[in-house]
Parts: structure tokens; sequence; C-alpha cells
């Protein structure tokens, strides 16, 4: 079963940092791009971070100079280092990523979410 599971959220305070890990698992060949992103109750999934296979980077203003995407393709895992949190920061992290499967097929899969809570 292919998947990608998330770990590294919690509960942290205000100029704190954490760590996101999106690992895929399964029958796949390769992560193609992938993007972290977040959602608050009540408004749409914003896109916080994404990276290329081959390492180029884009990010949301609001988090531009305190996260950085990377990617370890031997290991098909994905990271979110957050640094400098705020209060508007919380959210539930989603990892989503076009995976290449062995059947040849590039689909998009999401991770389970995993609550990030910055206190003031």
């Amino acid at each position: 079963q292919v998947q990608l599971v998330e770990s590294g959220g919690g509960l942290v305070q205000a100029g704190g940092s954490l760590r996101l890990s999106c690992a895929a698992s399964g029958s796949i060949v390769s992560i193609k791009a992938m993007g972290w992103y977040r959602q608050v109750p009540g408004k749409q999934r914003e896109l916080v971070a994404a990276i290329t296979r081959g390492g180029s980077t884009d990010y949301a203003d609001s988090v531009k100079g305190r996260f950085t995407i990377s990617r370890d393709n031997a290991k098909n895992t994905g990271y979110l280092q957050m640094n400098s949190l705020k209060p508007e920061d919380t959210a539930v992290y989603y990892c989503g990523a076009d995976l290449q499967l062995e059947d040849g097929s590039v689909r998009r899969y999401w991770g389970q979410g995993t609550q990030v809570t910055v206190s003031s």
C-alpha cells in the first residue's frame, strides 16, 4: 500500500522550532514534486513550501526566511524545518507528493496531517 506518513508536529512556544518529516512507503519508484501545506478550520488548505526532485524550492511569503523544505531522495523522505514559529503558524500540516509508481503512473498522495500548535 502506497502512503505518505508524517511526523514531527507538536506544541511549541513562539520563537521555537519544529521539524516535520514525510516518508513515502510502498511500491513506489520515486517522488517527483513534493509540497507542505497547512490548513486551519474554516479556511482553505494553503501551500507553504514546495520542492522539485532536483531541489528547486518555493515558499509562501509568510514563511520565507523561517521555513526550509528539503528532501532525501534515497530515503523517499521530505522535511520541513520550521524556525521562529509564530502563533499564526498554528495549523494542521499536510505533505503532498507526486509519486511515480511501479506501474509507471504518477499520482498525487497526501499524508494524514500533523498538528502544529504555537503558543504565544
